[in-house]
């Protein structure tokens, strides 16, 4: 009898499409979910005769009391190699190997450009109007050229998106906790005195940190205040790291031009959330990392997790 492999939060139904499946294909009958399983009882109820899970990044907690509800799953595969909404010990102890898969770091780049130019040039306004007979113009654009960036983290993403800045001909100034004068200066960048002198003095602010207890809540009333009314503000990192109700209280009163957001407090985004009505709220659903060469990637490595786990000699391992 063939193993069951259940590919969860498979929205776009490209799972099996954008990569190979055929090396496992005559031991693994896959079975992909589009729709969202919200809750515990869901999950437990949807993967209960499945084997093997495959897990879109951290969208899908894995605690101790689903594995418990789960005793016939020995393989989770999940995209990326860092996943903090999975417990491993518990994992361990149900007797579950838990891969990864690689990830790269151009998607949410080339995104958070796409959300802060159209923010900036009020794309979706100028769009819609144009195409429902509306008023011809009604923004001014906000300039790049010459104007300062601000970015909370400078790793991977943020350096990348500091260099597009640069190329923009923008001023570019960064802060994190742990970011040294010598990492800025080989970025080509200017290491902010302090997070509160960064969002002060930025035009735009831009959001790149890991979600940790340092970074929960980093972004508060306090430091929304801080902000020009002319700025703009990017998350495409974690919302957690930016108090939500704060952030819609700034909108909703005007306080800052406008904020372009990829993540929420809960995903997939409930209908009568008032993230989908405030105002000035440029919106994606959580699109960073969703790129054809990174499901590529993702599912073409997830097939090769799982020929791997037959084998015997698990790869990529996860814990």
């Amino acid at each position: 009898m063939r193993l069951r492999c259940a590919v969860l939060d498979d929205f776009q139904q490209v799972a099996t499409e954008v990569a190979d499946w055929s090396p496992v294909a005559g031991e693994v009958e896959t079975v992909s979910f589009a729709e969202h399983f919200g809750t515990e009882d869901e999950l437990a109820a949807a993967l209960a005769d499945f084997d093997i899970v495959v897990t879109l990044r951290e969208r899908v907690p894995f605690p101790a009391s689903l594995f418990a509800r789960l005793p016939r799953l020995k393989l989770l595969v999940a995209s990326g190699m860092r996943n903090t909404v999975i417990d491993y010990a518990a994992a361990e102890a149900h007797g579950v190997t838990v891969c990864g898969t690689a990830s790269t770091s151009t998607p949410p780049v080339e995104l958070t450009w796409a959300l802060l130019l159209g923010l900036a040039r009020g794309l979706v306004t100028e769009n819609d109007a144009l195409r429902s007979g509306g008023p011809w113009q009604q923004t001014v654009g906000a300039d790049l050229h010459g104007r300062h960036l601000g970015i909370l983290g400078l790793g991977k993403i943020g350096s990348r998106v500091a260099h597009v800045g640069l190329a923009f001909g923008m001023q570019v100034s960064a802060w994190s906790q742990n970011l040294t004068k010598e990492y800025a200066d080989e970025v080509g960048v200017r290491l902010a005195a302090s997070k509160e002198e960064l969002l002060a003095g930025s035009d735009f602010v831009s959001i790149h940190l890991a979600l940790s207890d340092r970074t929960r809540g980093l972004i508060g009333p306090a430091e929304l205040a801080l902000l020009k009314p002319t700025a703009h503000l990017v998350n495409t990192s974690r919302a957690a790291i930016v108090d939500q109700d704060a952030l819609l209280a700034a909108l909703h009163e005007g306080r800052i031009a406008g904020a372009a957001v990829d993540v929420f407090d809960v995903e997939p985004l409930p209908a009568d959330h008032p993230m989908r009505t405030a105002p000035r709220l440029l919106a994606t659903p959580h699109l960073g990392y969703v790129s054809r060469a990174n499901y590529e990637t993702y599912y073409g490595q997830a097939v090769e997790d799982i020929r791997a786990f037959l084998d015997g000699t698990p790869v990529r391992r996860l814990g």
